[in-house]
């Protein structure tokens, strides 16, 4: 066996179908199934399981006990082919569970590149998380969440689904969110999911100057501080994203939204 070779472990079942890239390392009593590709340098642990149809991208890492590719837990799907789609350098702690999609929701999961889940993280069917996300243990999405870039979720918290969460945000310990929670946004611990500030350490240690930052800071007030009606406060949005690309993306997000923004 060349070095680049798949390093299967004997108790592992792997199906013929499946196409494991170079380098993947394959634990004890783990099942990989029909339909699912593993690409270069993925580390799949012990008491795994893999369900297909899946695609996984390179230097990923679960680490153990991880259920991934199963059906979506939905009571109209009818055995569609769907997937997950999943990109590099991920790592997915014990007892992570991802699904697939469904056929009414896009049929399909995705996952980016470089995030970390935590134990017992569960995303449901038709979920989009993008990249550099960290959620912590116990992180729930319902269907049809997307997360966007450098998101942190903490412990125990959830999002509704359909729900939408914008770059940068923070959800703390225990938030439960029912609506969509714009760019650059904290919510609080109080298990409300409501809205307590921007994430200023957070963009600071991702480069924003104090510039940004306070023009971000401007903008928050305006929609959720100054008591405006959401159409008012989004005209002044509309003013400060003269200036500013920040503002004009959390403008953006938030006149794209289908669900309420939580206020």
């Amino acid at each position: 066996m060349s070095d680049s070779a798949p390093l299967i472990h004997p108790t592992a079942v792997i199906d013929p179908s499946a196409k494991l890239g170079e380098g993947v390392r394959v634990g004890a009593f783990t099942l990989i199934g029909a339909d699912v590709e593993i690409g270069d340098g993925t580390e799949v642990g012990p008491h795994c399981s893999i369900h297909g149809p899946t695609r996984i991208g390179r230097d990923n890492r679960f680490i153990g006990h991880v259920a991934v590719g199963g059906e979506p837990q939905d009571k109209k799907f009818a055995g569609e082919r769907t997937e997950l789609v999943i990109g590099d350098r991920n790592v997915f702690r014990e007892f992570v569970t991802l699904s697939r999609g469904t056929a009414g929701g896009g049929g399909v999961t995705t996952i980016g590149n470089d995030n970390w889940m935590l134990a017992y993280t569960h995303i449901a069917h038709d979920c989009h998380v993008a990249d550099h996300c960290v959620f912590s243990n116990n992180t729930t999405l319902a269907g049809h969440v997307s997360v966007g870039n450098w998101v942190i979720i903490s412990g125990f918290a959830g999002a509704h689904q359909f729900c939408r969460i914008g770059d940068h945000a923070f959800l703390g310990m225990g938030a439960l969110v029912t609506g969509d929670i714009p760019p650059f946004t904290m919510v609080g611990i109080d298990g409300h999911g409501r809205p307590r500030g921007i994430n200023s350490e957070g963009l600071k240690r991702r480069g924003f100057d104090a510039e940004r930052i306070s023009a971000i800071k401007r903008a928050y007030r305006t929609v959720f501080v100054a008591g405006l009606p959401l159409a008012e406060a989004k005209q002044q949005l509309a003013e400060q994203a003269q200036d500013s690309a920040d503002v004009k993306q959390l403008l953006d997000f938030i006149e794209s939204g289908e669900r309420p923004l939580q206020r």
